[in-house]
Parts: C-alpha cells; structure tokens; sequence
C-alpha cells in the first residue's frame, strides 16, 4: 500500500468538494436514478454514488485500491442497505457473463490502467441490452484544447492520478457497446484542460 495511494485515498473527497457541489454531484443523482436490478459500479473510490441508487438496486462496487476501499467500507457503514464490495480492477472483473442489468463508471475510465480491457470486461458482464451509464471528461473536440491537455497529462497523472486526453466515447464504441443518449458538459471548480465532461448512457449488442 503506497504512501501516494493512502495520501489520495485521504484528500480525494475534500479535493473534489467544489466540483460536486458546482455539478458533478447533480449529474450523479440524475444518471443513478435510472440504475435497477443487478447494478456493478467499477471503481467505486470513497463511495460518492451510493446515495443515489434507488432502494430497489441490487448493488455491487469495485474498488481496486486498498485505501480507496477502507474508506468505501466506512462508508457502507452509514448506509442501511446491503452491498456487496469486492477489490478487483475493471480489467479483471470476478463475475460470470452477462451478471448485471446495468454498469456504472463516474471519472473512472480516465484512471484505469488499459480502458479498452475494462470496457470489454463490462460489456462481458453485462447481460445482452444492459446498460452502461458513464460520467466521464475526455479529450476535447476543440483541437487547441486538446494539444494542452496532451502537454498536460503527464503532470494531471500525477496530480490526479488519471489521463485528461482519453478518447473514451471512441473507445465505449470500439468496445461494442451503442450510445443511446449523450449530453456534453464541462466539470466546472477544475483547471480547462480536465473540463470536457460527456454524460450518457449505451446499450449492450
């Protein structure tokens, strides 16, 4: 368990106060609300989604990172519903074909380690027509900003411990999955680079 991992794990929810209440924290009540049945959210941090699930969700987090997980397990603590938490990273998810009704990724598919293996792991688990709902920023369309976010990233990696310049809807495509609605935003109490933010949902084929 690194220093870095635990000092992240420990800032994460104050770094990201502004943020959430200038937006982020509405963009999630409002995806989550349409999440039912067997829910799998990847990446679940510190536990920011939870309160938004509906009563009826079956729900399970990952969360690979040990720090990130005791805080999750706190959390859970707070919360009179059962959930099942496993430590695994989207890449090598421990569940069957076709689990889940619905997957869910906040600013996750910025931080994992190769998002073209967590995209396919989710559309393995999910069942045919499941859904994926995603909140993610991205590289931008606006080419100037794109060339400063890629002069950018390797210091936002540090800092933020993910990349700005993902082309991540190419990649949900590329995955398999069909984009059934999309609403373009910025993150708003962040730097410009980081603020490209797509909202959406897509389909299993």
């Amino acid at each position: 368990m690194s220093l870095g991992g635990r000092l992240f794990a420990a800032n994460y929810d104050r770094m990201g106060k502004k943020m959430e209440a200038a937006g982020m924290q509405a963009h999630r009540e409002a995806l989550l609300s349409r999440a039912s049945g067997r829910v799998l959210e990847i990446g679940a941090g510190t536990g920011r989604n939870i309160p938004f699930y509906g009563e009826d969700v079956e729900l399970t987090l990952a969360e690979p990172e040990e720090p990130m997980a005791r805080r999750l397990e706190r959390r859970l603590e707070e919360h009179p519903r059962e959930v099942e938490l496993v430590r695994a990273p989207a890449e090598e998810l421990p569940f069957e074909d076709g689990a889940f009704d619905v997957a869910v990724s906040t600013l996750v598919l910025c931080t994992v380690d190769d998002q073209a293996r967590a995209l396919g792991e989710l559309r393995r688990v999910l069942r045919p027509g499941g859904k994926l709902l995603f909140i993610e920023h991205l590289r931008s369309d606006e080419p100037k900003l794109a060339r400063w976010q890629d002069r950018m990233n390797g210091l936002n990696r540090v800092v933020a411990r993910c990349d700005c310049n993902r082309t991540t809807l190419d990649a949900i495509r590329a995955a398999g999955f069909t984009i059934d609605e999309l609403e373009r935003d910025e993150l708003k109490k962040v730097p410009p680079f980081v603020r490209p933010l797509v909202v959406g949902s897509a389909t299993t084929g």
